[in-house]
């Protein structure tokens, strides 16, 4: 185990490719309010690297825990992964495989379209039907208003 105090951005792919896991604490403000993921974790997984972090509130509706994350609620789950005793590599690729269906920058951005043509629906009163977005790889769909 090392610790890296700092690794400019452009760097982190290296950074992570180079790992055997990487190590997720999440601050307690974070954690506190939960549904609050570090970037890094998403950059980790999109790199298919094991991840380990501790639980927090949401975690297990963004990445499995067992299957694309391991959870350190006790030291035999990370000594498991770090003896070899867990598919490490399967467990990074089944991780990155999540983030590239569903992590991505064009699937948030497709969440919040979603979420504010809902909002504005909402307010006007109008009416919508769910037609899938062209492109995505996630369930998202996008409103069009009826005529």
């Amino acid at each position: 185990i090392f610790f890296e105090r700092h690794v400019m951005p452009p760097e982190h792919p290296r950074f992570y490719a180079a790992a055997r896991s990487t190590l997720n604490i999440t601050r307690a403000a974070m954690a506190a309010s939960g549904w609050c993921p570090s970037g890094r974790l998403f950059e980790a997984a999109a790199c298919a690297v094991p991840l380990v972090s501790d639980a927090w509130d949401g975690l297990p509706g963004l990445f499995t825990p067992g299957e694309e994350i391991v959870l350190a609620g006790t030291s035999e789950d990370v000594v498991a992964l770090l003896a070899g005793e867990t598919d490490a590599a399967a467990m990074g690729r089944r991780a990155r495989a999540r983030v590239m269906h569903g992590h991505r920058a064009a699937d948030r951005a497709a969440e919040l379209e979603l979420a504010l043509l809902e909002a504005a629906a909402a307010k006007a009163g109008s009416a919508f039907e769910v037609e899938p977005v062209e492109g995505s790889k996630t369930t998202m769909s996008r409103k069009k208003e009826l005529l």
